[in-house]
């Protein structure tokens, strides 16, 4: 993936923290599951289309206007593609964590089937006419922005 460029604003990393595309049902789907499965609640939420979703896609040389990839920051590191999900699956109780045997698949092969999927994505799952919002019991685990905040507005919407 593209080295990493220019220095992020701040925003709470005590979690991993998941960057999805808000208007993709498929990347909105997996935002709920993620939701179900994530008993522990080990996961953050952003949606791409926020000021600092926009922010983190150009730190790492993304296109902040085509949100082929979520990412995935743990830890100080960014996961994208199939290791993002991979990454994410481990997290989650089993048998959703088995998924690491998914890193025995060479990662051309993962990645191949994973931008197959990404590039046809609103096709196969659809597009949403409002950016994901959560429901009000799951609201906490999304870092605040609204999609039409500057990065400025967005990072001071944070919860610290």
């Amino acid at each position: 993936m593209t080295p990493a460029t220019g220095a992020l604003p701040a925003f709470p990393d005590d979690k991993p923290l998941v960057v999805f595309d808000g208007y993709c049902g498929l990347c909105s789907r997996t935002v709920q599951f993620t939701l179900r499965h994530d008993h522990r609640g080990v996961f953050r939420f952003l949606a791409a289309q926020t000021g600092l979703g926009s922010a983190i896609y150009r730190h790492y040389g993304l296109n902040s206007d085509d949100y082929e990839t979520f990412i995935l920051i743990s830890s100080g590191r960014a996961f994208f593609a199939s290791d993002a999900a991979i990454e994410l699956l481990r997290h989650l109780s089993f048998p959703w964590s088995m998924a690491v045997v998914g890193r025995l698949v060479p990662r051309s092969w993962r990645d191949g089937l994973y931008f197959l999927i990404a590039r046809n994505r609103m096709r196969f799952f659809g597009r949403s006419v409002a950016c994901y919002l959560p429901s009000p019991e799951t609201a906490s685990r999304f870092l605040a922005g609204d999609v039409e905040d500057d990065a400025a507005d967005a990072f001071s919407n944070l919860e610290r």
